[in-house]
């Protein structure tokens, strides 16, 4: 039972690898059942014992997409500066992370690939802990007083949404034949972010 157990998580790591490479290469349209264990040289059978439909593909996809995103950045070392922190972990490991898996950031966070809304519940709880990682991050900022009276939800949705933007236009500027290291305008971004919340306090005009 053991072996068996081995080989069927195996077998689905392959399937997931396969149906990364197609949603990156060929989209959303490619991506089948059939094509997925053509492409690992098995049977459609051993697809849906492994992970099941073209869904339950997208699902897998999204699980290992926050899952990767969490390891990432929980991997970054932390230091004494909390500041110098967030931004690591937005640059070394989401941005690291959106431009190594274009496909992951395409199902987990603009979503293009996903048109049934259970296939986005089936990895909530994935998308949840990756959160988390980020939440401890801005709690460290809270605790040391640099997010200006915000909450750490709404300093979280900030960060998320520059991150995703910044992410966004990486994988563009890719399809057209790329361009600069984008290293220092990430750290330009989310610095002038930052010193703007230690500058205006949340609810005042100024803010």
């Amino acid at each position: 039972m053991g072996r068996k157990r081995v080989h069927n998580e195996e077998t689905a790591e392959a399937l997931l690898d396969a149906a990364e490479r197609i949603l990156e290469a060929e989209g959303l349209e490619a991506l089948t059942v059939r094509r997925v264990a053509d492409e690992v040289g098995t049977t459609t059978r051993a697809v849906y014992s492994s992970l099941g439909s073209k869904d339950a593909l997208i699902a897998g996809l999204g699980v290992r997409g926050f899952a990767l995103l969490a390891a990432k950045v929980a991997a970054l070392p932390r230091t004494d500066d909390p500041v110098a922190d967030l931004i690591a972990g937005c640059v070394s490991g989401f941005r690291a992370w959106a431009l190594a898996h274009p496909a992951l950031f395409q199902v987990t966070f603009q979503q293009r690939a996903i048109a049934n809304p259970e296939v986005r519940e089936r990895f909530e709880p994935a998308r949840r802990e990756a959160l988390e990682v980020l939440l401890a991050l801005i709690r460290r900022l809270q605790d040391s007083g640099h997010i200006g009276g915000r909450t750490v939800l709404e300093a979280t949705w900030q960060v998320s949404s520059l991150c995703e933007g910044l992410a966004a236009q990486d994988l563009r500027m890719a399809t057209w034949g790329g361009g600069p290291d984008s290293t220092p305008i990430w750290t330009d971004a989310l610095s002038t972010l930052i010193a703007g919340w230690q500058a205006t306090r949340h609810g005042t005009p100024s803010a």
